[in-house]
């Protein structure tokens, strides 16, 4: 049995994962999900690592966490802080943890290259219909409807300007999931940075950029195959 710690993305609040903790449960597993702060604009990736951890505290045998979106940029941080056996991004940002370029450093140099154009400078979660067209476009009008009651917005700070921490621990095993669909972060950059950056072989999903809304059985399912 896999512990699964979810940490969300930018664009929604803890309660994004509650579909796919649902199906993780029914496969037998643990979920903890960590609600990150929204009024700590001056934090930095340490301090965003010691809060996941708090909320994460006695750590299992076998510990994976997730990163969603923009929480990318804090995951090999908060997989060290929680002791995790693995790290899963998800539809999210890799950071260059041997090059040490900052998430800034990346955009100035390859924004057309990671991003849909039409994507740059949106903030879904005052809108609903940018929300729709960009986080939740394959998803049925029931699973939408509910899907807009957990837009939040969370900014990482400084974290976005930060040098890249060093790579993760051989031991730490670490996965990718790039949705074919993605609006926002181009599924041809997150395949190139999980090889380059991560030396792993991502795991395709036919979804957009919020799978584990759209598609949280088929999340569930492709978790379970590697851990």
């Amino acid at each position: 049995m896999t512990e699964f710690v979810l940490v969300h993305g930018t664009t929604q609040s803890p309660a994004g994962w509650d579909r796919l903790a649902a199906e993780l449960r029914g496969h037998g597993h643990d979920v903890i999900t960590i609600d990150m702060p929204t009024d700590h604009p001056d934090w930095a990736v340490a301090d965003y690592a010691r809060h996941a951890a708090a909320q994460a505290d006695k750590p299992g045998d076998d510990r994976a966490v997730v990163g969603h979106s923009g929480a990318g940029v804090l995951l090999p941080a908060i997989a060290e802080a929680i002791s995790a056996s693995a790290a899963v991004w998800l539809a999210a940002y890799v950071p260059d943890l041997d090059g040490g370029r900052s998430m800034l450093d990346d955009i100035k140099a390859q924004r057309d290259d990671m991003f849909h154009p039409d994507w740059l400078g949106v903030d879904p979660t005052t809108d609903p219909q940018l929300a729709l067209r960009f986080l939740f476009h394959d998803c049925d009008q029931r699973t939408s409807e509910w899907a807009l009651s957990t837009l939040r917005l969370f900014n990482p700070g400084p974290a976005v300007y930060q040098h890249a921490p060093t790579p993760l621990p051989t031991a730490i095993r670490r996965a990718c999931i790039v949705p074919a669909l993605d609006r926002t972060l181009r599924p041809e950059w997150m395949r190139q940075a999980a090889r380059e950056r991560l030396s792993i072989k991502p795991t395709g999903i036919d979804a957009g950029h919020c799978p584990h809304v759209s598609q949280p059985a088929q999340v569930a399912e492709i978790l379970a195959r590697i851990f």
